[in-house]
């Protein structure tokens, strides 16, 4: 009896062995990760990230460091010309510039368009949140992305008015939008097809 008693502790106690080092280990390589090299179009976007001298970040411990230290803002659910759709694989901060711009952006198109408002699908993320993303996601990047700076959001291009529908005009509107920050030298944008959004950038200016 004492035996089997033995045998079962034993058991157990591998099971929760087993489940704390797996807490321990992140789900990412980091080196791995630094081995990736940005595409051309890709590179102006991690230049412009690194330029806020916010480090990568890696888990939800450093997102908190730079909440802290006033480095990170919130970014609001809902504002002029915008919402925020539920973040699962990101989170609502931005660099107060970022968060400015957004709204800036939000704004205009609210004007341009007579109150209608576009979706922003994805903010900040960690490398953890990527490495989680990519599980459901193969598109998502395998190496650094401007995203985890803080930075840097998406905002969809088939997503108007909090509804799930295409709306050509409306697309046509928010990439005007977009130019006209991007040729003022505030933002890169790339036009995701995979993802059905567009993914900006904020520059430091």
């Amino acid at each position: 009896m004492r035996k089997l008693l033995y045998i079962i502790l034993f058991f157990f106690y591998q099971i929760l062995s087993c489940q704390m080092s797996k807490k321990k280990i992140p789900c990412y390589d980091f080196s791995e990760v630094l081995k990736v090299e940005p595409t051309p179009l890709y590179k102006p976007h991690l230049d412009a990230s690194r330029s806020f001298n916010v480090n990568i970040l890696k888990n939800t411990s450093q997102v908190q460091k730079y909440i802290n230290k006033g480095k990170f803002h919130t970014v609001k659910k809902t504002g002029k010309g915008y919402r925020v759709q539920k973040l699962d694989y990101s989170r609502a901060y931005l660099v107060s510039k970022a968060k400015a711009t957004l709204e800036k952006i939000g704004a205009r198109f609210s004007k341009e368009t007579k109150g209608h408002t576009f979706t922003v699908s994805s903010i900040t993320r960690t490398l953890e949140d990527q490495c989680r993303l990519r599980k459901v996601n193969a598109n998502a990047s395998l190496g650094i992305s401007s995203h985890n700076y803080g930075n840097s959001f998406d905002i969809s291009y088939v997503r108007f008015n909090n509804k799930l529908k295409t709306n050509p005009k409306l697309e046509v509107a928010l990439e005007k939008v977009l130019r006209y920050y991007a040729d003022a030298g505030r933002i890169y944008y790339i036009k995701e097809r995979q993802q059905s959004c567009f993914h900006i950038t904020v520059r430091n200016y």
